[in-house]
């Protein structure tokens, strides 16, 4: 199924948890789902990573995967293989959109818990079921069709709501150390109907309005 997503669904700078990285220079990032290596080289351009490695499921010709700047390049399921890189190295593990794809996100969480160094971070972004647009497909259209993409994406096999996000960070002992709306993160200074209703509500609709939410964490 993923051959036959647009090739934009590869290509692009994840420049909302580029802005959620704690440190701004000379890091060691590994990204997880790296796709055409976009944002790993955007980090390598800015020098926020002086290193940067990337574990995707497979090649995507025409894209930055074999770019010179990207230190290096794993392809294959995480869910399959080892990794070659040495543990506690990285300061930053970014996961973006990729846990809800897993089988079993709960063991690869697990298993890049030795990957992070003591006081580095991990940055994760996961679709939110309970989002108000797709409770009323579900609940009043009565339609749980899935779609190209999105939070009902016909190659997500998980789904979360935010309890169930950080259950599942706690779970591979990681710490939430802040958690983010994505409405909170994109196009600050223009007009969100999202970021209005939550600031009208006092934030109690928050979980309704937020299709997405990005956690940073620490290892417990």
């Amino acid at each position: 199924m993923y051959l036959d997503k647009n090739t934009n669904y590869f290509n692009n700078a994840r420049l909302d948890l580029i802005s959620l990285i704690p440190n701004k220079q000379n890091n060691k990032v590994l990204e997880i789902g790296a796709g055409g290596c976009d944002t790993l080289l955007e980090l390598k351009r800015t020098k926020i990573a002086s290193e940067v490695v990337g574990v995707e499921l497979m090649q995507l010709p025409g894209t930055n995967q074999n770019h010179p700047e990207i230190d290096k390049l794993i392809i294959g399921n995480i869910e399959q293989i080892n990794l070659d890189v040495p543990e506690n190295y990285f300061d930053v593990i970014l996961c973006g959109d990729v846990l809800e794809h897993l089988i079993e996100p709960w063991d690869v969480l697990a298993k890049l818990h030795k990957f992070l160094k003591p006081d580095g971070v991990i940055i994760i972004s996961v679709p939110n079921i309970r989002e108000i647009e797709t409770l009323y497909k579900i609940v009043v259209k009565a339609d749980f069709r899935y779609s190209e993409r999105g939070i009902l994406d016909k190659t997500h096999l998980r789904f979360f709501c935010k309890k169930n996000i950080l259950m599942l960070l706690k779970d591979a002992l990681f710490k939430p150390v802040s958690i983010y709306s994505s409405f909170q993160i994109f196009d600050i200074g223009v007009f969100s109907w999202r970021r209005f209703i939550n600031k009208l509500s006092l934030g109690l609709l928050r979980d309704f309005i937020t299709r997405q939410y990005v956690v940073i964490a620490k290892k417990c």
